[in-house]
């Protein structure tokens, strides 16, 4: 099949070695509900915080901080429910080493 009439789903299968458009679906759906997830905690948190108009800015900032080490553990939940925790924890591994630089092993 060429290449422009790979479909998107069957490029990402490629892309990330996985064996089923099944598996596709459901990578896609952990990603879903981790950024609803994440997107959900801001306004709950800030609550609990009692954030008052003079520190939001300053919160909110933290909140995009911090949010990145908070999703990555939430992303390995919902791969582990899903039953996707090794593609997510090999995610993880490669979007760690892409940070610090680390040439893969």
């Amino acid at each position: 099949m060429s290449k422009e009439k790979e479909s998107w789903l069957t490029r990402l299968q490629d892309r990330w070695n996985l064996k089923s458009g099944w598996q596709v679906a459901i990578v896609l759906i952990v990603f879903a509900c981790t950024g609803f997830t994440v997107l959900f905690l801001k306004k709950p948190l800030f609550r609990l915080i009692h954030a008052s108009e003079e520190y939001y800015t300053l919160l909110t900032i933290l909140y995009y901080i911090l949010i990145l080490p908070i999703y990555n553990l939430i992303l390995l939940f919902y791969g582990f429910i899903f039953g996707q925790f090794n593609f997510f924890w090999e995610f993880e591994k490669r979007m760690f080493r892409r940070i610090s630089g680390k040439r893969p092993e």
